[in-house]
């Protein structure tokens, strides 16, 4: 649950689930606390029909519970600064019409990220709670060759994953491309 206004700051908690900070559980009579460490929020679902606790990460598609699974501290090279605002701007159709499906929070209140720096290369696009790198390969990129398989190794090495999708597909069934993302997070990160 995200904090929206002063009302929900001061709102009681759900009965039965975490309160806002997530300092305990509080029973249906509000009036026993059992108190939880910080990385059991993180370890185990929020309960059925309670918000999602601040912080915890998980979220829900298709009725699926989906358990993050954040990779901190990638390594960042500040050298691609420009490079990534390059491509940022470059007008790549297949990446501008994913982005517009995907950023602030439209599939399934995900955070993306565009142009990712992760180490000494650039990724199409990132899913932090995750740790899910997303890859439109095609009209301006071809998944070929040495290079790409050093990367794709170096990425691997973080502990991310990498999902890859077709431009063509983007260009011809955007709902198919969707599709597909949601399964392999279900089938991925569903618990």
């Amino acid at each position: 649950m995200l904090i929206q206004n002063d009302n929900d700051r001061n709102s009681p908690p759900s009965e039965g689930c975490p309160d806002a900070i997530g300092t305990g559980w509080l029973n249906s009579e509000q009036t026993e606390e059992k108190f939880f460490q910080v990385e059991d929020l993180f370890n185990s679902p929020p309960s059925e029909g309670c918000p999602d606790a601040i912080g915890t990460g998980w979220f829900v598609i298709k009725n699926i519970q989906i358990k993050p699974s954040p990779i901190t501290n990638l390594p960042y090279n500040p050298n691609l600064t420009e490079k990534r605002q390059e491509l940022r701007y470059a007008h790549n159709l297949p990446e501008v019409l994913f982005w517009n499906q995907v950023k602030k929070h439209k599939f399934h209140k995900i955070d993306f990220d565009r142009q990712k720096i992760i180490g000494n290369y650039i990724v199409d696009f990132y899913i932090k709670q995750l740790g899910l790198v997303i890859e439109i390969d095609g009209l301006y990129h071809n998944y070929n060759g040495k290079s790409d398989i050093e990367r794709e190794n170096y990425l691997i090495s973080l502990g991310l994953r990498i999902f890859r999708i077709p431009a063509g597909d983007i260009l011809k069934n955007m709902d198919f491309v969707l599709l597909g993302l949601e399964n392999y997070i279900i089938r991925n990160y569903g618990y």
